[in-house]
């Protein structure tokens, strides 16, 4: 785990703000705090989940009580609604592939982002602030009629 990963880690255990102690980490440090909030909340995780033929990746895949939340990570700054739309529909698409060749549970396809943006849901999809996952993860069973999950 990298040093910028561990400070950010630490700095939240204390009372940082997700945020701000997120905003000197890389994509792929990133990656790993999802990662980290997903275990802390009891999800088996796997990091940049592949697929081939075509070649797809997820960022982060977690596991827990029957659902998998397959994660987009975007350490980008603010994202205009038209990017955002791109995103989630990407998203989607290697969601449904996971979910007709990988796996026989429910999926949810989820973008995690270091910024809080102006919308909270695209076509169902939740994108969601890294400051706000773990609540999110707290309450995602019972919201999942608000969401897409993707079955086979």
């Amino acid at each position: 785990m990298e040093n910028k990963l561990k400070t950010a880690l630490s700095d939240i255990k204390s009372g940082a703000p997700i945020e701000e102690a997120s905003r000197d980490v890389d994509w792929k440090d990133f990656e790993g705090l999802v990662a980290e909030v997903l275990e802390s909340k009891n999800f088996e995780v796997v990091r940049n989940f592949r697929m081939k033929k075509p070649t797809m990746e997820i960022d982060v895949v977690g596991i827990h009580l029957g659902t998998a939340v397959l994660i987009d990570c975007k350490h980008w700054k603010r994202m205009s609604n038209s990017a955002l739309n791109e995103i989630v529909r990407k998203q989607v698409d290697r969601v449904r592939r996971y979910a007709d060749e990988i796996s026989d549970i429910m999926t949810v396809p989820v973008i995690v982002t270091l910024h809080q943006e102006q919308i909270s849901f695209i076509n169902k999809v939740p994108i969601v602030p890294i400051m706000q996952l773990s609540s999110f993860l707290d309450e995602l069973y019972g919201n999942l009629e608000q969401i897409k999950p993707i079955e086979k």
